[in-house]
């Protein structure tokens, strides 16, 4: 494809007007430097601020549209913007450029040696999530680049059809009535007859689009979904000073009222195989200590829900941690980067994490103590702040959303005891509310797993408040049956923050990576470890000979992939051809590697440093074990009878 053509923009300032020549696939921050060479030298970086209208139009921070190109918000060839800024502050003649975050205040009243102080920086999530929910995306069913699978879901209808009524029913059989009518996907009377607890998130989007838009009204369409934005806006049209200096009703954000979600991004969650399960169980087993691990899959349709979803697991990869009885801790993931690249190359993505969290019950049988139960929790309020900080690190790109993003397809499941003893599964998602509420810093765990606490106000040493919390508000049944709103602080119950998710495994087995016996990445504190003459056995390479069939035969391991990577012999091409191997079983592809360069270097080394090959017998076995021959003892005698010590 070729490269778009440069187009020209126009800027006005009160300094004068300039142009300048840019790439229309080039970020907003980039122009900064292109900027500051037309402007004086005494302007403030940080408080650049561009608009579409010289008075009353959209204000944007430059610093706040990182990730935004000229093509996306729609600019064209000799559009022209208008920019303002605000002077550094003077200091004995000089201006102070302080090295200071882009969050500070310049009319603070706290200062340092006649500089301003910024106020503590928090930044609960990483990556930054956006600055404010005005960065909207202009037509975003044009530039937003949604999953195939989503593309599939809204060319379909979703009715869910049904039967002719030999009761009610008084038509042919070319006919239709309000009885034999197909649902819409979110019927309330299917679902309940389904028990099908949540809405499919098209089906949900279905339900809201016919109420937002309506083809009858001839009016201009909008974006029918939106994400739930708690914090203070740091760009208030007003003008007043930015917060914590300032804040009005329109920077400041409404009252919470919590309700359980009534849909989910995923309704399923399929594992490929149980070994996946029971090697993420064998370290317990092996250890008596918890662990944690990333799922790898895809997403598929999901036909026992009208228009669902779901999440095929295939690998389970095993980050850095450190196990103990009660729960783990994460440390740093140097390869994760590669591990994604790899599983991008095998068709696969990061879908969810799993986690155990097992005590035996002591009774010698394999039973395990239950802890989670409908009278202590399922999912703790710490557990919930894991998940939604995973999710905020994979939003789900939609075309159907003003800011081009909504929720997340990242799942969570948790291996515990059942009520029967047993060992089950469990598998939730955190709603989009609270994820957005910990981006906002609004709530943070209990010591209590079954609540969650909502933060106070923070102030500094002035009293000034440096956290804004709104008010947070939950809805119950009282004892008198009728529904009531409480105030959710100080507490609340963690129910309100997730979804359950079903689980199961498929009735036939089509696992990718079939082959399951090569140690898992960083298990050495129960004595397991991947090393070369591991690799050596695995792909049949002796010192005396190379199995190649074997070799191909041998690779569908995701944790034998990322070994191999991790060598770095093989080069990008070679990867590829590895991984596509692995996950489609292809013969003649397999002997297509065998011949490549960087595999028969891998094999080379395999060879150098793989399995050694049985001792031969000493002739003295040899003849120990033919009958009529003397022992051991005897031959070794009659071996230094003619020996000479002189």
């Amino acid at each position: 494809m070729a490269a778009p053509k440069s187009i020209l923009l126009r800027f006005e300032s009160k300094n004068g007007q300039f142009r300048l020549t840019v790439n229309p696939l080039e970020q907003f921050p980039a122009l900064l430097s292109k900027i500051l060479d037309n402007l004086p030298n005494d302007v403030d970086s940080r408080t650049l601020t561009l608009s579409n209208k010289p008075h009353g139009g959209e204000e944007r921070l430059l610093n706040s549209l990182k990730g935004v190109t000229i093509e996306r918000v729609g600019l064209k060839h000799g559009d022209k913007l208008y920019i303002k800024y605000k002077e550094q502050p003077q200091i004995n003649g000089h201006s102070a450029v302080a090295a200071s975050t882009p969050s500070q205040p310049h009319n603070s009243s706290n200062r340092l040696n006649g500089l301003p102080v910024p106020p503590p920086e928090n930044i609960p999530i990483s990556p930054v999530p956006q600055a404010s929910p005005a960065t909207t995306i202009k037509n975003p069913w044009e530039v937003v680049q949604q999953s195939p699978l989503d593309d599939r879901l809204d060319k379909k209808d979703g009715k869910i059809p049904r039967p002719q009524d030999q009761k009610m029913c008084r038509h042919g059989p070319k006919g239709m009535c309000d009885y034999c009518m197909p649902l819409e996907p979110y019927s309330a009377k299917y679902l309940d007859e389904k028990k099908i607890k949540h809405l499919s998130f098209h089906s949900h989007l279905r339900k809201i689009n016919s109420a937002t838009n309506k083809p009858e009204l001839k009016s201009s369409y909008m974006p029918p979904l939106s994400e739930p934005y708690y914090r203070v806006k740091s760009d208030c049209p007003s003008g007043h000073p930015q917060w914590p200096e300032g804040i009005c009703t329109k920077c400041q954000p409404s009252a919470i009222t919590l309700q359980p979600q009534p849909f989910r991004m995923v309704d399923h969650v399929e594992f490929a195989s149980p070994s996946l399960i029971e090697t993420l169980l064998n370290f317990w087993r092996l250890g008596g200590a918890q662990r944690i691990g990333y799922l790898y899959g895809r997403l598929e349709e999901y036909a026992e829900v009208p228009l669902g979803v779901k999440a095929v697991v295939e690998a389970i990869y095993e980050p850095p941690q450190i196990d103990e009885i009660d729960g783990c801790t994460l440390r740093d993931w140097e390869n994760e980067k590669e591990v994604d690249e790899i599983a991008r190359m095998c068709g696969l993505q990061r879908i969810g994490v799993i986690f155990t969290d097992l005590l035996d019950a002591g009774n010698g049988d394999g039973s395990v103590v239950c802890k989670r139960h409908i009278d202590s929790y399922y999912l703790s309020s710490l557990e919930v702040v894991f998940s939604a900080r995973l999710q905020a690190q994979s939003p789900k790109p939609t075309k159907w959303s003003d800011t081009g993003r909504f929720g997340s397809n990242f799942v969570t499941c948790v291996v515990s005891g059942d009520e029967e003893g047993g060992i089950s599964i469990s598998a939730f998602q955190v709603s989009n509310s609270a994820v957005e509420m910990v981006r906002a810093d609004i709530i943070e765990p209990s010591a209590d797993p079954s609540v969650m606490l909502v933060q106070s106000d923070e102030e500094d040493a002035s009293g000034k408040r440096m956290r804004y919390i709104p008010e947070v508000f939950y809805r119950r049944i009282n004892e008198y049956g009728a529904s009531v709103q409480e105030n959710a602080k100080p507490s609340f119950p963690v129910e309100y923050l997730y979804v359950t998710l079903t689980h199961g495994f498929p009735k036939e087995s089509m696992q990718m990576f079939n082959t399951s016996d090569f140690p898992v990445e960083n298990r050495e504190a129960i004595g397991e470890g991947q090393e070369l003459r591991t690799v050596a056995k695995k792909l049949g390479v002796s010192r005396e000979r190379i199995d190649g069939q074997k070799s191909v035969s041998s690779i569908a391991d995701f944790h034998l992939l990322c070994f191999i990577h991790g060598m770095g012999v093989l080069s990008k091409e070679e990867e590829s051809l590895l991984c596509h191997v692995a996950r489609s079983h292809d013969i003649a592809e397999g002997f297509q590697l065998l011949e490549s360069p960087g595999w028969a270097t891998l094999l080379a080394i395999l060879q150098e440093s793989g399995e050694r090959p049985p001792k031969r017998p000493s002739p003295a076995h040899f003849h120990a074990e033919r009958p009529g021959h003397l022992d051991s003892s005897e031959q070794l005698a009659k071996r230094f009878k003619g020996a000479s010590l002189k």
